[in-house]
């Protein structure tokens, strides 16, 4: 005999955050679906959808509403937009998913509600389709903040950044949120200047909104953006880190990495260990920050004594971890540590590794001179080599004078690389290094018919650590 929809509501309520008790139940709904065309059919399945994006299982959550779309049971207002919530958090293509649950969404007759087009709204400027989300919004009758804050977000995400400041000036309510999505795009489209005086004006004149972790962690990383976190972005990240201590009881966990990130990148290094040693609550991605500020300033022994120590904390290890660890081997030339971490990385720690992790191992083989080692790495890597890794092999060359392979990796990354000035001038000074004066004037010559011209360099040096 089928359960009844009003029962496994009841249990479906009592084990909402237990995830074996939900897979139970899903279960139950599978082999004995309710009556699809009773209310509470509905309302079980939408329950059933945000309980498990309240667990972090989205795909489970998509995977309820095809079962709900077999049993007939009938999707309402209430439907899409945790469907839409669990879309955005699982690894569909965004670009896909819009078009389908929009045209699911006008089938079911519920496109006419404020919060389904919000969501909508919201999934189309992940898939950066900003022309459906603005046509989206201006489908919706008075938009509240939440709509408002959707589209200045879509308009950041696309680097339409005048129209989410004209969009931003022209509500009439703000919170946290409109201003922090305004940071956070001028930081996300590299604009840290304009990111940092928003943010000043958000606290002289910002409607007595209070900065929430986010905003933080946005500006921190524009003044970590501007030239590396020197000159004027350590003097700004600091006021910015006085402005926390005086306004915030506890230092989170996020706003804490964000600072040790901060400061790392500025150099500071003796500020970097003093915030993590502050911090109460620390998570992964605290650790990541401080292993990567010892292993980019000098510390590299130290850098893998924390990983050592995050480990004993049970602490487990992630990709970022993993760039950290290899970034300290490159630099210290520990090669066999560093492959041994690199090969550890699957049949240990169960994380993949990716592009990046590649051009570390490029990039410690190079520094050691083992360029043939470098080479044969390369050619027997799953995956194509990109231009990171293979610009890791070509700055070894330049290194260790080898002209040959400097030669063909660099032209291999002009390839791949037409425009991009530095490639040019590096494999120009490996042929100037050794005399070969043609073929260095040849690459100079051709980035001037290229219209490519060379970002001049300086140096600073600044006390304010």
């Amino acid at each position: 005999m089928p359960y009844s929809p009003e029962f496994l509501l009841q249990l479906l309520q009592c084990f909402i955050k237990n995830p074996n008790q939900i897979k139970q139940i899903h279960s139950l709904l599978i082999t004995t679906p309710p009556n699809s065309k009773t209310f509470k059919a509905t309302l079980l399945y939408n329950t059933l959808i945000r309980a498990y994006l309240n667990i972090n299982q989205p795909h489970n959550s998509l995977l309820v509403f095809t079962h709900m779309l077999a049993h007939q049971a009938l999707p309402n207002s209430y439907t899409f937009p945790s469907l839409i919530k669990a879309t955005i958090a699982s690894s569909l293509p965004p670009s896909l998913s819009s078009l389908t649950l929009h045209s699911q969404a006008l089938k079911r007759g519920v496109l006419s509600d404020p919060f389904v087009k919000t969501s909508l709204l919201t999934l189309y400027g992940e898939a950066n389709y900003v022309c459906d989300a603005r046509l989206m919004f201006e489908e919706i009758t008075n938009p509240c903040i939440v709509a408002c804050n959707a589209m200045i977000d879509a308009y950041a995400k696309n680097g339409d950044m005048g129209s989410a400041v004209l969009l931003f000036k022209s509500m009439l309510d703000r919170d946290v949120v409109s201003w922090t999505s305004v940071i956070n795009g001028f930081t996300r489209n590299g604009c840290f200047v304009e990111a940092i005086r928003f943010f000043e004006n958000m606290i002289v004149n910002g409607d007595l909104v209070k900065s929430n972790e986010a905003t933080y962690v946005s500006v921190l990383s524009s003044c970590a953006g501007l030239v590396g976190g020197v000159g004027l972005g350590l003097h700004l990240g600091k006021q910015v880190h006085g402005y926390i201590v005086r306004n915030e009881t506890l230092l989170s966990a996020f706003m804490g990495t964000a600072l040790i990130d901060f400061y790392g990148k500025a150099g500071c290094l003796g500020h970097s260990r003093r915030v993590f040693n502050l911090m109460v609550y620390k998570e992964v991605c605290t650790w990541n920050a401080i292993i990567y500020s010892l292993a980019s300033n000098g510390r590299e022994r130290k850098a893998l004594d924390m990983f050592e120590e995050m480990k004993q904390q049970g602490f487990c290890a992630n990709e970022v971890t993993f760039v950290a660890v290899l970034t300290a081997c490159a630099r210290a030339k520990f090669v066999e540590l560093g492959l041994e971490l690199f090969h550890s990385m699957s049949s240990v720690f169960g994380v993949k590794p990716v592009m990046e992790h590649y051009g570390c191992v490029i990039d410690m083989l190079g520094r050691a001179g083992l360029l043939s080692e470098a080479t044969e790495f390369i050619k027997n890597m799953p995956i194509q080599a990109d231009a990171s890794v293979l610009g890791a092999l070509l700055g070894a060359c330049k290194i260790h004078g080898a002209v040959e392979l400097g030669h063909e990796i660099g032209e291999r990354l002009l390839e791949l690389q037409p425009q991009h000035c530095g490639r040019y001038v590096v494999l120009s000074n490996i042929h100037a290094g050794v005399e070969r004066w043609s073929h260095a004037a040849d690459l100079r010559k051709a980035m001037v018919e290229a219209g490519i011209r060379k970002i001049p360099a300086y140096s600073l040096i600044d006390s304010l650590c």
